[in-house]
């Protein structure tokens, strides 16, 4: 039985989507959460596999193999992934910014920005779970997921950053926010299995990719979205893991090593890199 994690956000809806209604398997179970409990949950082996941040990959490698040719990523904007502030973000020096309990890997992001990218000093502290409004004590406020879908299209009086849109400017390579992790001694289990999900996995991509109007007409809606909107927002994600994928991803580790949120840049050990599936790793 193989013990998939799935995030409870609008981003994963497609892929999980098509593996449940296209794939279904006896031996599949599926553990709902927000990035940083799945993480954590993986992390335990209380789960085999999801899609984690990637940050986790980061912090955690030697217990995990990537799963190749998937992700969650964004090639400019990501509208999922906000930073909302009282002031333009040039002007944030020496503010506090009130930080999401829900992503590790955007919570790195925004620190990489400030200090790379705008040569700031910031300090920072967590927010409540669901905090979506910019508290008194705070200049700045970043949200995640359908939080930030949601509030960046309700914000006003404070300026919105998208920091997909922002990774992009200052690298010119894609941002992967997530990866779909694989703890090794589940390979080790069963790679067969694996194996299987995998072919899966990609196959649930591609026919999202071609389906995600008839996806969203299937879903029961939030109050503040629609058929049009899920469908713009999709096609905003990257679902790929392409060799640039790879690029932004290491030179992200890089940044994040340097600023010691890391505890090493890692190597980027794809599944095919290791071998067969049914081989332990």
């Amino acid at each position: 039985m193989l013990r998939i994690g799935e995030i409870s956000y609008l981003n994963c809806t497609p892929i999980f989507s098509v593996l449940k209604s296209r794939f279904r398997d006896d031996h599949y179970t599926f553990v709902s959460g927000t990035p940083a409990e799945l993480n954590e949950l993986l992390r335990r082996g209380e789960i085999d596999l999801c899609p984690s941040s990637s940050i986790e990959y980061a912090r955690n490698h030697d217990s995990y193999v990537i799963l190749p040719g998937l992700s969650i990523s964004a090639e400019g904007p990501v509208k999922s992934v906000m930073l909302f502030t009282r002031r333009p973000i040039e002007e944030l020096d020496g503010a506090t910014v009130l930080l999401t309990s829900e992503s590790e890997t955007s919570v790195a992001l925004v620190k990489i920005l400030l200090s790379r990218m705008y040569s700031l000093q910031n300090s920072f502290c967590r927010a409540e779970p669901g905090c979506v409004t910019l508290q008194n004590q705070c200049d700045a406020l970043l949200l995640i997921g359908d939080a930030a879908l949601k509030t960046s299209g309700e914000a006003s009086g404070c300026y919105v950053y998208d920091l997909g849109e922002l990774w992009f400017k200052f690298t010119g390579l894609p941002f992967v926010f997530a990866l779909w992790l694989l703890r090794r001694d589940a390979l080790a289990h069963d790679g067969a299995a694996v194996k299987l999900l995998h072919e899966r996995l990609v196959a649930a991509k591609l026919i999202a990719i071609d389906n995600y109007r008839q996806i969203a007409d299937s879903l029961e809606k939030k109050e503040w979205t629609t058929s049009e909107f899920l469908t713009d927002y999709w096609q905003t994600i990257s679902y790929e893991l392409t060799p640039r994928h790879v690029e932004g991803l290491r030179l992200f580790y890089s940044y994040a090593a340097e600023l010691s949120l890391t505890p090493c840049k890692p190597p980027v050990n794809l599944l095919g890199d290791l071998g067969q599936y049914e081989s332990s790793v």
